[in-house]
C-alpha cells in the first residue's frame, strides 16, 4: 500500500500525562528509547505514506524545532491552529492542505510495532474506496495500556454501534479512515466523537478490528509499567 495521506493528532494539550507534559508535548516524550512521534511517522512512512500532517496547538514550538532537526523519508508539514479545533475540526481542516479526498488519521499515543504491520496495511487497503468513515478496533486483551470494564464500539457485519452493556469489551484503535464528505455541513471547532455518532445513527461508521497487540501511551501509568 503505498500513495496515502496521514495526519497525526497532536493539538491536545496531554492533561494525562502531567507533570511530563508541562514543558513538553505528550508526543515528543521518548518511550522505550523512541520518541512517540517517530515511532508513528517511520511506521506509517515504511508502509508506504507519502504525505503526513501533524496538526498543533499546545507547546507547537516545540514541533517545529523538532522536525526541523530530524530527516525523515519523506516531508512532515506542520499545520498550527491558533485556536484548538478539537478532533473533528482538525481533521476537516487538513482537507485545506492535502487533494486526497480520504485520509488516514491516528492519535499520537499509540506505539506502534512491527506486528501490526499486517493489520494496518490490511485496514487501509480500500483506504480510497472508504464512503465516510472506517476506524480500527481492538478486543481488550489485545490493547495494552487501557484499563476499562466499558468498551468504545460494538461490531458486527463491519458496522459500528456504540458499546451497551453486554456486549463484548471493544476499544477504538487509535486509527481511523476519513472520507471529506463527512465535513459539508459542519462546525469549525468538534469532536470526531460527534461525527461518529451522527454516522451511527445512520449506520455509515464501518470498523475492523485489528488481530496484532497494540500499546496505547495515554496516562502516566501506561507509560511508566508498559
Amino acid at each position: 500500500m503505498g500513495n496515502f495521506s496521514l495526519l497525526i493528532l497532536s493539538a491536545g494539550f496531554g492533561k494525562r500525562m502531567l507533570d511530563l507534559t508541562h514543558n513538553l508535548p505528550k508526543p515528543l516524550l521518548k518511550f522505550k528509547k523512541q520518541i512517540l512521534l517517530n515511532n508513528t511517522i517511520e511506521f506509517f512512512q515504511d508502509i508506504g505514506c507519502d504525505e503526513i500532517f501533524i496538526n498543533t496547538h499546545y507547546l507547537h514550538e516545540h514541533f517545529e524545532k523538532h522536525i526541523h532537526k530530524v530527516l525523515y523519508d519523506k516531508p512532515v508539514k506542520l499545520i498550527y491552529e491558533p485556536k484548538i479545533l478539537g478532533t473533528g475540526g482538525g481533521v476537516k481542516n487538513i482537507f485545506n492542505y492535502t487533494k486526497n479526498k480520504n485520509i488516514c488519521v491516528v492519535n499520537s499515543d499509540i506505539f506502534w510495532k512491527q506486528e501490526n504491520k499486517i493489520d494496518i496495511i490490511n485496514f487501509i487497503q480500500d483506504l480510497h474506496d472508504v464512503t465516510y468513515c472506517k476506524i480500527l478496533l481492538s478486543k481488550k486483551n489485545n490493547f495494552y495500556g487501557l484499563n476499562k470494564s466499558k468498551g468504545d464500539f460494538c461490531l458486527k457485519n463491519n458496522i459500528v454501534t456504540n458499546w451497551i452493556d453486554g456486549d463484548e469489551v471493544i476499544y477504538y484503535s487509535g486509527l481511523q479512515i476519513v472520507s471529506k464528505k463527512i465535513f459539508n455541513s459542519t462546525a469549525k471547532s468538534f469532536s470526531m466523537n460527534d461525527m461518529w455518532n451522527n454516522l451511527i445513527i445512520d449506520k455509515n461508521l464501518n470498523g475492523q478490528l485489528l488481530e496484532s497487540k497494540i500499546m496505547h501511551i495515554g496516562d502516566k501509568y501506561s507509560y511508566d509499567n508498559l
